[in-house]
C-alpha cells in the first residue's frame, strides 16, 4: 500500500482552518510567502497564503490595514480568516490593464490621500514589511520619521551588503531630508503600492491588496508605482491621480530617494538579483563627501524609462 504524499503546507493550512479545498494554484508576485488561489470543493475560490513557521502577528497586521483601507474608500477583498499561520481572502479577478483602469485607480489612491490628512506620521501599532518588522511609532515631524523607520532602520539588517561610505552617504542623504523633500502632510498609504498588489473586482473596479499601511507622506505610494516596473498605461495613473489630488512641485524628482526605503527592505530580505545596492549607491553618490565635493541641495531625479523594477515580496 502506497502511503498518500501530504498535501502542500498552504492546503494543509486552509483544510485545519475549516476551508474544503481541494486543491491550490500558486499565485505569483511575492518571493517570501506560499501564496495561491484555492479551489474549494463546493466549487468556491479563496485567496490564501501563509508562511512557514508562526509569523506572529504578520497577517492581522494585514487584515487590519485592509479594513482601514476599506474604511477610507479603497476597495479591499474580504477577509475570510487571519491567523498567525494562514491568511485568506475573498478571491478577486486580475486588474484590468486599461487606460479607464489606471485612471479610476489614481484617482481613489487622491481619495485616499486626500480624505485623510492628519498632523502625526505613523500608525497605532508596528506593521510588517514582508517578513520584518515595519517601525510605526508616532512622530510629529516627518523628516525625522521617515528617515529614522523608513531608511536607517534597515542598515543594521544589511550589515556588509553596503559599505562605510555607503552607511555615511545614506546618513547624510537622511540628514538632508528636510532640504529635499517639502513640508509634506501625512496622510493614510497604502505603503506597497506596485502593479502587483492592484486587483480588479468582481464588479469591474480596481483594488488593492498586501499593504503595509502608515501615515506618512502621499509621495511615498507615488514612489512605489512610479519606480516598479509597470505597463504604458500606467502613465494614466499618474495623470489622473494629479486632476484629482494636489502634488507638490518637483514630486518626480523625489522618486528615487523616497524608494529607497523599499530597495533597502529588498536587501535586507536577501532580494538582490538585480543590483539593489548598485541603486542604493547611485542615489546616495551626491552624498558622498570627498575633499573637493560636498552634497548638492537636491537629489538627482530618475526619468521613467530608467526606473529599475525590484524582486517583489508578498
Amino acid at each position: 500500500m502506497t502511503d498518500h504524499p501530504e498535501p502542500p503546507l498552504l492546503l494543509r493550512r486552509l483544510r485545519d482552518a475549516g476551508f474544503d479545498a481541494d486543491s491550490v494554484r500558486p499565485a505569483g508576485g511575492g518571493v517570501v510567502a506560499q501564496a495561491g488561489i484555492a479551489t474549494l470543493r463546493d466549487g468556491g475560490r479563496v485567496f490564501a497564503k501563509t508562511l512557514p513557521g508562526d509569523v506572529q502577528d504578520l497577517f492581522a497586521v494585514e487584515a487590519s490595514g485592509l479594513a482601514a483601507l476599506r474604511g477610507a474608500g479603497l476597495n479591499t477583498p474580504d477577509v475570510l480568516s487571519a491567523s498567525s499561520g494562514l491568511l485568506v481572502l475573498a478571491a478577486f479577478p486580475a486588474f484590468p490593464d486599461t487606460d479607464q483602469a489606471w485612471e479610476s485607480l489614481g484617482r481613489a489612491v487622491a481619495a485616499l490621500h486626500g480624505s485623510t490628512v492628519q498632523d502625526r506620521f505613523g500608525w497605532h501599532r508596528d506593521g510588517w514589511l514582508g517578513r520584518m518588522r515595519q517601525v510605526n511609532t508616532w512622530t510629529s515631524d516627518g523628516h525625522a520619521f521617515f528617515a529614522a523607520h523608513r531608511i536607517l532602520r534597515w542598515l543594521p539588517a544589511i550589515d556588509g551588503k553596503l559599505d562605510a561610505g555607503d552607511r555615511r552617504a545614506v546618513e547624510r542623504l537622511c540628514a538632508r531630508l528636510p532640504d529635499l523633500v517639502p513640508d509634506l502632510p501625512a496622510c493614510l498609504t497604502h505603503g506597497d503600492l506596485w502593479p502587483g498588489n492592484i486587483l480588479g473586482t468582481p464588479e469591474g473596479g480596481v483594488a488593492v491588496v498586501d499593504p503595509a499601511v502608515s501615515y506618512t507622506w502621499a509621495e511615498v505610494d507615488l514612489s512605489m508605482m512610479w519606480c516598479s516596473p509597470r505597463p504604458p498605461r500606467s502613465d494614466r495613473f499618474f495623470a489622473a491621480y494629479a486632476e484629482a489630488g494636489t502634488l507638490a512641485d518637483g514630486w518626480q524628482e523625489r522618486m528615487r530617494v523616497l524608494h529607497l526605503r523599499e530597495v533597502l527592505s529588498t536587501i535586507a530580505h536577501g532580494d538582490d538579483d538585480w543590483d539593489a545596492v548598485g541603486y542604493v549607491r547611485e542615489v546616495v553618490a551626491p552624498f558622498r563627501v570627498t575633499r573637493r565635493t560636498r552634497p548638492p541641495q537636491s537629489a538627482p531625479g530618475i526619468p521613467r524609462q530608467e526606473a529599475h523594477g525590484i524582486a517583489r515580496r508578498p
